[in-house]
């Protein structure tokens, strides 16, 4: 048993480092307006690139249980990790949007959707009895891994530009998983740390004739929403909607990463403690409050950067307490291709903001409609019943 307790820490430090790497395309932002300079490119075409990111990020998580079972997760983390990096590599030599697209779009997000999912939930399965800790633990690295690496590309794109900047980008994320990858091991079917020992174990075909999944479904995309919107335009808010100057208002996308990073870790470790299903109606109620405060009173410097915190904090909060959830409801067995299918709720939310904001034309009707959104699935969350008082569907 200590043996295996001490394995099991490994599993999470080698989960950590390739999550670092994982986390680092989340200073996209960084890139826009260095590539419209060098280019010519349009802004808002520039900015598309991380939408497709997101979204081949998601859909990729739906391949990544049966290619961890043909795999193994340490073979799987070290592939997907060379491919991420050569994607970046890759981008260092695009002249041409479309070629943006597939490279920094669909091959890093695919890659990085796959070792993301599959590092997460191979680490949880490791620890079904501290799930929400340890998500909180992997998911904060992921996030951590913005924050570091948005000084870092910061400082390549000032001093190399920005086409260089994508080769060291790239060289330092493919280590980082790669090692990461080395420290990691396939969970066993059968853990001594489980808490319930009969607990129902779903298949995807058996979780998708419960209603509970297409309700966390729902509640997963009015979560991620909210977030992923506010992560795209956080600077564009400041300047247009409360006046501030541009290098103030960027201190706005340093503090999402910071607190979405701080969400990540607290609630993960409190959804053990108090349910995870009442973190995620308090993560929402203060959503809820933060994005009608964005919509409705009149914004200042305070007011602003309190309800873009809140909002990071939450998001990262219910990123990290839903995968615990998913392994709660429909057991540890299926993890990775469970939370696969409840995932695309993250990849349906990453276009829908910047489609919704485009057709209302504006961030407070969008906020509204989000707030809204939030408010069914808080209604959705109180009502929804755990996986063990209902039976499979035969």
């Amino acid at each position: 048993m200590k043996k295996l307790s001490e394995s099991r820490w490994l599993i999470v430090l080698g989960t950590v480092v390739a999550q670092l790497g994982l986390g680092t395309i989340y200073t996209w932002s960084l890139f826009n307006q260095p590539l419209v300079n060098e280019f010519g490119f349009e802004l808002n075409k520039v900015a598309i690139t991380f939408s497709i990111t997101s979204f081949a990020l998601a859909v990729s998580t739906l391949a990544a249980g049966k290619l961890q079972d043909k795999l193994g997760i340490k073979k799987l983390t070290s592939i997907a990790g060379l491919i991420l990096g050569i994607g970046l590599i890759l981008t260092s030599f695009v002249s041409s949007l479309p070629m943006l697209y597939i490279t920094a779009g669909v091959i890093v997000g695919a890659a990085d959707g796959i070792a993301y999912i599959t590092t997460l939930s191979n680490c949880i399965k490791w620890f079904p009895d501290k799930k929400g800790l340890i998500s909180g633990i992997s998911v904060g690295a992921y996030g951590t891994g913005s924050l570091i690496f948005k000084y870092i590309n910061g400082s390549l794109i000032n001093n190399v530009g920005v086409s260089k900047t994508f080769l060291y980008w790239g060289l330092l994320a493919m280590i980082s998983i790669l090692i990461g990858a080395q420290l990691l091991n396939d969970a066993p079917l059968v853990n001594n740390y489980s808490s319930n020992k009969d607990e129902n174990e779903f298949s995807v075909k058996e979780m998708l004739k419960t209603k509970e999944a297409y309700v966390l479904f729902l509640i997963f995309f009015s979560a991620c929403m909210s977030g992923l919107y506010l992560i795209g335009i956080v600077k564009d808010i400041g300047v247009q909607l409360v006046g501030l100057t541009p290098e103030v208002a960027a201190n706005a996308v340093a503090m999402v990463a910071i607190f979405n990073t701080a969400g990540r870790i607290v609630l993960g470790a409190l959804s053990d403690k108090m349910g995870r299903l009442k973190v995620i109606i308090l993560s929402l109620s203060v959503t809820t409050i933060s994005v009608f405060a964005l919509s409705f009173v009149h914004l200042n410097f305070a007011i602003f950067f309190a309800s873009v915190a809140s909002i990071a904090f939450c998001f990262g909060g219910n990123i990290t307490v839903f995968p615990a959830i998913v392994g709660d409801f429909f057991g540890t067995k299926n993890q990775t291709k469970n939370y696969g299918i409840i995932y695309q709720g993250f990849g349906l939310g990453a276009i829908s903001g910047s489609f919704i904001g485009s057709l209302t034309g504006g961030f407070k009707p969008t906020f509204i409609i989000i707030g809204a959104l939030c408010l069914i699935s808080i209604v959705l969350a109180s009502t929804i019943q755990s996986v063990r008082s209902h039976q499979k569907v035969g």
